[in-house]
């Protein structure tokens, strides 16, 4: 990507502030999210000014574009935050769209199907492809999961049957984010919350929760309030079981606790974000040292990992840095969390101002889950980035990475 392709000004900068307003964003919690002022922004949204092209990517993630043609107009050229299709997704998407009608097929038991998921769970925790590996045995899980909820004949088995249903969706949500088809998550999502309130289970519904949080605060500021509301009203399901709860059951808690504080610092509200992350903290330490939830990755292990995503959520270059150091990410069992922490670590370094350890850690999550790194839009921002920046050196660094995760052509 070459500066000398910038966009007109005018037109960038109205595009721009139609992005802005849709997502009914001020033009000074835009310069907050930016590090500019409010009369700079303004000053973009003229065309009295041109943004570098540094500043159009930390627009284009702050206002949460999909694309960067949403802002700089012409054909779609590089998605930010959403990754490339997987060859696995049509075959995927089949299995979901299909409306199982038939009751005379043989249905697996609600047991097996269990046992399955515990595997493609543990599957994916240790792979470095891990949409590859759940992509693979997504679709039979899908078709035959439903089935069995299908052909479910009293009230406990269909309980647990739906359980497993919901389950399934989650795992399914974990393939399909960030790939371009969010109709497709949404429609997961629904199905994954259904499924769980029909299973009455606590744990289930509390996963299913969760995710739904995760799209709605994906979707944009503009949906903020409602990624508050699911995850509220699912911890005050929660909370009267808490004192007796089993592990699953408080670890689900103590990860929606910190979902709040993650939406609380998008809107950089410090002081929510960390009261929430100290609740959720405190919910880890009721936890076994060792015990780590299969879906979420939440334990005593990820929770400086979590520090640091709150603080680079809300912009705090210092802060962020320490919680960065301060995090061990060889405690985090799973791969692709693993290789999302050193993104959150760069994106850390590179709000302080350390492109080079930024960088330096965007290599390290390509070699510990390639496709972890492939559809994280903050890691694409900044290696574009620095594809553009004056140090040669650190230009042939990005460029190498941007090649290897499919962003620029050899």
């Amino acid at each position: 990507m070459s500066s000398d392709a910038s966009p007109d000004p005018l037109a960038f900068g109205q595009r721009m502030q139609v992005l802005r307003t849709r997502r009914g964003m001020s033009r000074t919690v835009l310069a907050g999210l930016t590090g500019m002022s409010a009369e700079w922004v303004k000053a973009v949204e003229r065309g009295r000014i041109a943004a570098k092209l540094d500043m159009m990517l930390r627009i284009a993630e702050a206002l949460r574009v999909k694309d960067l043609s949403e802002l700089i107009g012409g054909p779609q050229q590089q998605p930010l935050f959403a990754g490339p299709g997987h060859p696995r997704l049509a075959a995927v998407e089949a299995a979901i769209d299909t409306f199982p009608v038939r009751r005379d097929a043989p249905a697996p038991s609600v047991k097996g199907l269990r046992a399955r998921l515990v595997r493609a769970w543990a599957a994916r925790h240790a792979s470095p492809i891990h949409r590859e590996v759940i992509g693979a045995l997504l679709p039979d899980l899908i078709s035959e999961a439903q089935l069995t909820a299908r052909q479910a004949e009293t009230a406990a088995t269909r309980r647990a049957a739906q359980a497993v249903l919901a389950e399934v969706y989650s795992l399914s949500q974990f393939f399909l984010a960030y790939q371009p088809d969010a109709t497709l998550l949404w429609r997961v999502a629904e199905r994954g919350m259904v499924a769980a309130q029909e299973s009455e289970d606590p744990h289930v519904i509390g996963v299913a929760a969760w995710l739904t949080t995760q799209a709605h605060r994906d979707s944009g500021p503009a949906h903020y309030d409602a990624a508050d509301a699911v995850t509220l009203a699912t911890l005050r399901h929660l909370e009267p079981l808490l004192p007796d709860a089993c592990d699953d059951v408080l670890a689900i808690s103590g990860a929606l606790q910190f979902e709040a504080g993650y939406t609380a610092a998008r809107r950089g509200d410090a002081g929510t974000a960390w009261g929430h992350w100290d609740r959720a903290r405190t919910a880890a330490e009721r936890l076994p040292e060792s015990y780590y939830h299969p879906v979420t990755s939440f334990g005593p292990a990820i929770m400086g990992a979590h520090a640091v995503t709150v603080a680079v959520e809300l912009h705090a270059g210092g802060e962020s840095v320490r919680q960065a150091a301060a995090s061990d990410h060889t405690v985090i069992p799973s791969r692709p969390r693993r290789a999302r922490h050193r993104i959150e670590q760069a994106r850390a370094y590179h709000l302080d101002g350390q492109p080079d350890i930024a960088l330096a850690a965007l290599a390290r999550a390509h070699q510990t889950a390639p496709e972890t790194i492939m559809y994280n839009g903050y890691a694409k921002r900044i290696i574009l980035e620095e594809v553009e920046c004056c140090s040669a050196a650190r230009r042939r660094r990005a460029a190498r990475l941007a090649f290897d995760i499919g962003l620029l052509a050899a």
